[in-house]
């Protein structure tokens, strides 16, 4: 007898053992959110919004929750977000971390170059106002003291749920 007589005849034997996925409570109201906010974009966008990301001197948690969203268990894009890599196909800039003095120069280049009309959101207490960086001699302070900042999306660092949420408030605003 083959390995594959094998195989087939242990699977008539044992049947099917799978067991049923259970979907967490934090993904259903993720999931929830998701869709209120796909319906919100297209209402305000017609199409996806897309969001030019900007790392301006954070610790880097606020990114990895970032990336945590586009991973396949939370799957952003899906609800119309899509992060793009050059602010000219931008429709807002996404800001994390407080503004070092080294990259205030190419926070604002950047925010030149997206089209208008443009927004800003800033994510993570950082942005805020500096966090744990507040008064440091090497930041310029938060986000607002160079940019017009629309939207500001607390935590530190705020979990995809947040994001998501406080997206689907400021959205159905505009």
């Amino acid at each position: 007898m083959s390995t594959l007589d094998n195989i087939l005849k242990l699977r008539l034997l044992k049947g099917i053992e799978t067991k049923p996925i259970v979907v967490p409570d934090y993904l259903a109201a993720f999931e929830a959110a998701g869709l209120e906010l796909k319906d919100a974009i297209k209402r305000s966008f017609k199409r996806s919004l897309h969001i030019r990301e900007v790392d301006t001197g954070s610790c880097g948690a606020c990114e990895s929750e970032i990336i945590a969203a586009t991973n396949p268990l939370y799957d952003i894009q899906r609800f119309g977000i899509s992060f793009v890599a050059s602010p000219r196909h931008a429709d807002a800039l996404l800001v994390t971390g407080p503004v070092s003095k080294n990259m205030r120069l190419a926070l604002q280049k950047t925010y030149d170059a997206v089209p208008a009309p443009k927004f800003v959101i800033t994510l993570g207490n950082c942005a805020l106002d500096g966090g744990l960086f507040k008064g440091s001699y090497y930041t310029e302070g938060g986000v607002g003291k160079v940019l017009p900042v629309a939207l500001h999306i607390p935590g530190c660092p705020p979990t995809p749920l947040e994001i998501v949420k406080q997206l689907l408030v400021f959205i159905k605003q505009l």
